[in-house]
């Protein structure tokens, strides 16, 4: 190359081969390509959140395209979806470097195999029916240990006037901030509301965000 500096991406190109969108981004990436800088900026937030933690696991993962995120700052990231088809993808995607593994999960039936010292769990919670919500929070607090964290990230309800039909396809349980916070401080002592906008995660005015994130310490 013209730029001796480049040669690395061409030794990337012969020795490891091209690198693949999962399932799903792979989607988003063709219809909406704007769509994927928000999916990072979010895996982004949860891993400047997790940086330190030893073990952390992902809920629903679906292909697993952004936790590559967190497992730069992670050792261990353990995935979980209760889509076989996603599992699969999931790990399909691997690569030796990263070395993560998906598992299958129904976190509705039971918390998850192990405890773990952090937990993220983004793009989930709205497509858990209101009256059930209770045991998705609850099994995601018994796979904690005592001083674990829990991130959980949605669209806010109100974005829901805004958003696309494919984007609002299956969302059963949209909340606003405030009640997000309700939610989940009947589970933990200490929960911090974000909201997000874009790429953008701040701390104002939560009916405004198009984004939640709700960052939980403290079981009760």
């Amino acid at each position: 190359m013209r730029e001796p500096q480049y040669d690395v991406c061409l030794k990337v190109r012969d020795e490891i081969g091209f690198q693949r969108f999962g399932l799903m981004t792979n989607q988003v990436w063709y219809d909406d390509p704007r769509r994927l800088t928000f999916l990072l900026s979010r895996y982004k937030f949860a891993s400047k959140m997790l940086t330190g933690k030893s073990r952390v696991a992902e809920l629903g993962c679906g292909d697993g395209f952004g936790a590559r995120l967190v497992r730069q700052v992670v050792p261990v990231v353990d995935l979980y979806d209760f889509d076989p088809i996603f599992v699969a993808e999931a790990n399909a995607n691997q690569v030796p470097r990263w070395n993560m593994q998906a598992f299958a999960a129904d976190i509705l039936k039971g918390p998850l195999p192990q405890t773990y010292e952090g937990i993220y769990s983004l793009d989930v919670i709205e497509h858990i029916p209101a009256e059930v919500e209770h045991l998705y929070v609850g099994n995601l607090v018994n796979s904690l240990i005592p001083e674990g964290v829990l991130i959980v990230g949605s669209p806010s309800l109100e974005s829901q006037a805004y958003a696309s039909p494919p984007s609002k396809a299956g969302h059963v349980n949209c909340k606003s901030g405030s009640d997000m916070k309700k939610l989940m401080e009947k589970f933990f002592h200490n929960v911090f509301l974000f909201s997000m906008n874009d790429e953008v995660v701040h701390t104002g005015f939560s009916p405004m965000a198009h984004y939640v994130f709700v960052v939980c310490t403290g079981k009760r």
